[in-house]
């Protein structure tokens, strides 16, 4: 049995985003009856960690531990650094809150780390694109750390991809599909069609 089927991960979700596109937070969004958030946070492996990073507010997930990037608003490399200090565990998978999808495609990314050489710092998945996807991969913890500029406000997450060593393994589309408008939220809802 690897760390990531025993629960010694710790899934980051950022959640603090201003939803500017979407016309106002995307993860509040009804989604087949839950919220977007929720639809992540309720897929993702029970004995998971979870740290959500922004604006505090109710789950259906017990146990979530809140924190906030700083400044608000600062950015995906923000919200990691608010979120990494308080990691205890050796794998971190970092997710978009936006991601309803992402929770299978994230377990098999931190099963794939745990199963790799010490080497590998991270496995980042890469959508049908061709485009990493760093808000959909786990890291080693240690390395994450290190690959935070001292300042990582505004600091876009694929920067801090450029000094790991890292494995690319591709995910399906459901799992990238995020909601950044209106229109990726009915793409998401019609997913949930039979």
């Amino acid at each position: 049995m690897s760390d990531a089927d025993t629960g010694a991960v710790t899934a980051v979700v950022l959640c603090g985003g201003e939803g500017r596109r979407f016309g106002g937070d995307k993860t509040a969004a009804d989604l087949g009856g839950t919220s977007v958030l929720d639809a992540l946070l309720t897929s993702l492996p029970p004995d998971w960690a979870v740290i959500c990073v922004g604006p505090q507010r109710p789950t259906s997930r017990s146990g979530v531990v809140w924190a906030r990037e700083d400044p608000p608003g600062g950015g995906p490399s923000a919200g990691v650094a608010a979120a990494v200090s308080a990691v205890r565990h050796e794998v971190t998978v970092v997710l978009g809150g936006d991601m309803p999808y992402a929770a299978p495609a994230a377990q098999r990314l931190a099963a794939h780390l745990v199963s790799s050489p010490a080497s590998t710092d991270a496995v980042v998945g890469v959508d049908g694109h061709g485009h990493v996807q760093p808000l959909l991969a786990a890291y080693r913890t240690s390395a994450l750390r290190a690959a935070l500029p001292e300042q990582p406000a505004g600091t876009p997450m694929r920067r801090l991809l450029d000094g790991l060593h890292l494995v690319v393994d591709p995910v399906p589309a459901q799992a990238s599909l995020d909601i950044d408008t209106p229109e990726d939220l009915e793409t998401a809802r019609h997913r949930l069609d039979p």
